[in-house]
């Protein structure tokens, strides 16, 4: 289930109102129901977003977006930026970030999706380590496994705010202690409150929100920033996108 999409503007859900914790909703096997009946295409990963009129080249922008934010961080394949040596990307989906950024500048890509319909076309690729199909919260890396990059994007809506304390722990445990660093990449909600979404049983969260739970598991932000380059006309259609770079504090 841990796909990744971008998400439209939300509704008022009188469901999540009634809560006040709407990730309490979330129920793995209706996510997992829902990532296994869509299409294994970006148009299925991005929630059919690039259908929509205007934003065709979603997938192309997020890159783009993504690549110009390591490149901040001094990670790239251009001159004067450091490629990395091993990389993990949770909630893979069928290897759009993966294929379309990681493997770019990494040597090995690691990854996590719970979905097997998602990776069987990534298995045995060059550039592909482990693929391991667990979701989120499943996951149990090796003691010895240590990563210089762990990417998770548009998935982390499908764990408890428990659940993604716990997986950012691990990510800290299993990061590269000297240059490691750990991306978090989502959307966020436009209302005073975190929102349910009953379509894949997922949450959005607040921006609050992710820097509590960051706090939480004893990781600090180094950069954040808003996606750019979607199309203005189009911007009240979508929901804003966040991405932030993570160091043990």
């Amino acid at each position: 289930m841990e796909a990744d999409k971008p998400s439209t503007r939300q509704t008022a859900d009188p469901t999540s109102e009634a809560l006040s914790a709407p990730d309490a909703l979330i129920n793995r096997d209706e996510g997992l129901k829902y990532w296994n009946s869509v299409a294994n295409d970006a148009d299925g990963m991005l929630g059919g977003v690039p259908t929509m009129p205007g934003l065709s080249a979603m997938s192309r922008v997020d890159l783009q977006g993504s690549r110009s934010f390591l490149a901040k961080l001094g990670i790239g394949a251009k001159p004067g930026l450091r490629m990395v040596s091993r990389a993990l990307e949770g909630g893979a989906g069928i290897g759009r970030i993966t294929e379309g950024l990681l493997l770019k500048i990494c040597h090995e890509v690691d990854i996590i999706e719970p979905v097997e319909k998602f990776t069987d076309a990534l298995k045995g690729k060059n550039g592909i380590g482990r693929v391991f199909n667990v979701g989120l919260e499943g996951w149990s890396p090796a003691e010895h496994d240590q990563y210089d990059l762990i990417w998770t994007q548009w998935c982390v809506g499908h764990l408890t705010d428990a659940q993604l304390v716990t997986y950012l722990e691990t990510c800290r445990r299993v990061l590269n202690p000297e240059t490691g660093i750990i991306v978090i990449k989502e959307n966020l909600s436009t209302r005073e409150e975190d929102v349910f979404d009953a379509t894949d049983s997922s949450v959005t969260r607040q921006d609050v929100k992710f820097r509590s739970l960051f706090k939480q598991a004893n990781l600090r932000i180094v950069k954040t920033e808003l996606q750019k380059g979607l199309p203005k006309k189009h911007l009240d259609k979508l929901m804003p996108i966040r991405v932030y770079a993570l160091r043990p504090q």
